[in-house]
């Protein structure tokens, strides 16, 4: 399957069979019922590590999924940004049929197969990786950003829109303002004023980095946005990528 994406910035053609360096490791398999992904993120949960300090870090990739309410065809996009350049180096696709049903607490189940299939195509390891969703504030301490660190194996932080668990105070209006996510009696992250006057972000671990560090990519790559600069372009192109798809339904689906 080849997919060309117009963006504003460069033709990104993909071909399934190209050799990639970003590896992924397979867990489990992705056909089971809810309870049987539930029990999943149980086991899964006792493998996340979450204090280990990034200190250094340039390369920060992305990921996002679109798709068209009641359609089951997901469309998904990774990237690999440059924060020293604020470019965007590369970039990879997937369209997939999506078969897990819609259970509140279990997104990754329906969303990641298809993350992980644009992630598989890229070329570029990158520092860490960001992702618009929950990695530990998660009931199950499992979000999607958590769920995908572990099959990545590579520093994951997740940076969402809205809760999921637990109670915070409001930030400061102020850009880089935090407030602590607190669920359980436990700290699982921070809520952080990315923009003035907007709606905070709810920053918490995926695997492989501590939260501090997962605050310092968040706001290291605020470009005066909401979402930090990766996680929005990866919104912009992968609905990009499924209007696009819309129009000339032509793909082979994984």
């Amino acid at each position: 399957m080849a997919v060309a994406v117009r963006q504003d910035f460069v033709f990104v053609e993909l071909r399934a069979r190209a050799l990639p360096i970003m590896q992924i490791h397979r867990l489990h398999a992705w056909d089971v019922t809810p309870t049987e992904a539930v029990q999943l993120q149980r086991d899964m949960a006792g493998r996340v590590e979450a204090r280990t300090p990034l200190p250094k870090w340039n390369l920060v990739a992305s990921a996002d999924i679109s798709y068209n309410r009641f359609d089951p065809i997901f469309y998904a996009t990774a990237i690999i940004y440059d924060a020293s350049s604020g470019e965007i180096i590369e970039a990879a696709d997937a369209v997939r049929r999506g078969t897990f049903p819609y259970v509140p607490g279990l997104l990754s189940f329906r969303e990641a197969p298809a993350l992980l299939d644009a992630f598989a195509r890229l070329r570029t390891v990158p520092d860490v990786v960001l992702i618009d969703g929950h990695g530990m504030a998660h009931p199950r301490r499992i979000g999607i950003a958590t769920h995908l660190g572990l099959w990545l194996n590579v520093p994951t932080i997740g940076c969402a829109k809205t809760r999921l668990c637990g109670t915070f105070k409001e930030p400061a209006q102020r850009v880089g303002a935090t407030s602590r996510l607190m669920h359980g009696g436990e700290q699982v992250g921070y809520v952080v004023r990315t923009k003035k006057n907007v709606k905070p972000v709810f920053v918490s671990v995926g695997n492989g980095i501590d939260l501090a560090s997962a605050i310092r990519v968040v706001l290291g790559t605020n470009k005066g946005y909401r979402l930090p600069e990766p996680a929005r372009l990866a919104h912009l192109r992968v609905n990009e990528l499924r209007r696009q798809s819309s129009c000339t339904p032509q793909h082979e689906f994984l």
